[in-house]
């Protein structure tokens, strides 16, 4: 193919690629660009051999040879319909939608929509308490999976739990002990003893998320997988009316079943007009705060990776659909599955060693693609020291061995992804915007 001219947008994109060595096909970058730019057909994309939909640039970045995997898991994550008063969409989000960008995926996300028919938000909330609590007890712990925690409720005052200090509103994280119990003890701000039942925390269910450790056979090991809930109470004149007050977008979401296209489009309708203006702003000062406030490239990266397809920065878009696949960005899955070791070796037998070892085994080999030099050596020499350890008859150590290799890890790629972000003049000079914006308030 011919040099690009300068003006073309992709001109300084593989540029500045073939400067920083990621080797971006600008044949293939035209073709993803020429694909994700044209909507004829609609946003919304059908395919009616595997009975997956999901807004069409998603689609795009799915490999379908994975669906198998993920119906397995779904069927441990998936919440039921209750009908008529609870019908449910269960969808793959995050990186796992995105499984032929995201090459090393860290952890096996899940988003669901759950709608309840009631008479009035208080009986919705009820439903919804009971659904969840249902589905937590259900799936305790069974062959080859445990559920690890819940988020439900949000904290009617400030509290301390287990001796961490919790404000008035955050998310209330509910281990399985507490699950099966019905609450949670708490100490208030003035050291008073108090507790907060299950049903208590439901009358403003906030954030409602749910998270099991799971054998995934697909991959081999052990996997955190995660189902984020969509909460939305329609009321009998017919409002729909979003539980925790945000009707999320389905802007990164491929749905597993088509019988729930009909929940999907009735809630799609009350999305507004500028819904991708609002989902864009939302990523936005997701991007401020892994940029700033709190740095994490790779988070960021990811986050810029959906607002530059949705704004036509398809450049852009193009060289971090690249960059997700260098070999480097493999420790980012490395330490997500080095935390889905230390929570396997804990507690039970559920999982066995031998699943354990083999994890390990692929996270050597990881590591050996991934880095060079020193930075490899102390990384081979944690992992086998982990192993070691798994192997001993009384373990001993795991969590702190663990955190520096995460650690490690994180720091590795973490400046990996600043280096190849900042060296692409279009997304640095994004990100100095960003930077000296103020970040965007979430709840406005």
């Amino acid at each position: 193919m011919t040099d690009p001219h300068p003006t073309d947008p992709i001109f300084s994109v593989l540029a500045a690629a073939d400067e920083l060595g990621v080797e971006l096909d600008e044949a293939e970058a035209r073709e993803w660009i020429s694909a994700v730019s044209r909507q004829a057909s609609g946003p919304l994309v059908v395919d009616v051999d595997t009975g997956i939909y999901g807004h069409h640039i998603t689609m795009s970045d799915l490999d379908q040879s994975e669906i198998g995997r993920f119906r397995h898991l779904a069927s441990i994550v998936g919440l039921e319909d209750r009908p008529p008063a609870i019908v449910t969409a269960l969808a793959l989000s995050g990186s796992a939608a995105q499984n032929r960008v995201h090459r090393f995926p860290g952890d096996c996300d899940f988003f669901e929509r759950v709608h309840i028919r009631a008479d009035t938000r208080s009986e919705a909330c009820s439903l919804l308490a009971d659904l969840i609590r249902d589905k937590a007890l259900a799936t305790l712990r069974g062959p080859g999976y445990r559920l690890q925690e819940v988020k439900f409720g949000s904290w009617p005052c400030d509290a301390v739990v287990a001796g961490d200090d919790i404000s008035t509103g955050s998310p209330v994280s509910w281990p399985p002990e507490a699950i099966e119990k019905g609450a949670i003890d708490f100490l208030t701000a003035d050291r008073e003893s108090g507790s907060l039942t299950w049903e208590e925390a439901g009358a403003e269910p906030g954030w409602c998320k749910l998270d099991w450790l799971a054998a995934d056979p697909g991959h081999g090991g052990v996997a955190n997988a995660s189902n984020m809930l969509d909460a939305t109470w329609e009321s009998p004149d017919g409002t729909i009316i979003p539980l925790d007050g945000f009707l999320d977008p389905y802007f990164q979401e491929v749905y597993l079943d088509v019988d729930s296209i009909p929940l999907f489009s009735r809630l799609v309708k009350d999305m507004g007009a500028d819904s991708v203006a609002e989902y864009v702003e939302r990523l936005t000062g997701e991007v401020y705060k892994y940029t700033v406030e709190k740095p994490n490239y790779g988070k960021a990266a990811r986050r810029m990776y959906n607002i530059f397809r949705l704004t036509g920065r398809y450049a852009e878009a193009a060289y971090l659909r690249e960059l997700f696949d260098e070999p480097t960005t493999a420790l980012y899955q490395l330490a997500a599955m080095l935390r889905a070791v230390h929570e396997a070796s804990e507690g039970d037998d559920t999982f066995s060693q031998e699943a354990l070892l083999g994890q390990v085994d692929q996270l050597i080999m990881s590591a050996v693609d991934a880095l060079e030099g020193p930075a490899e050596a102390q990384m081979v020499k944690r992992l086998l020291e982990l192993r070691d350890i798994l192997t001993a008859e009384e373990p001993t150590g795991i969590s702190d061995h663990i955190a520096r290799a995460r650690a490690d890890a994180m720091t590795e790629v973490d400046d990996y992804f600043q280096r190849a972000l900042v060296g692409i003049p279009g997304i640095k000079e994004y990100m100095d915007e960003v930077a000296a914006a103020a970040p965007p308030d979430p709840h406005a």
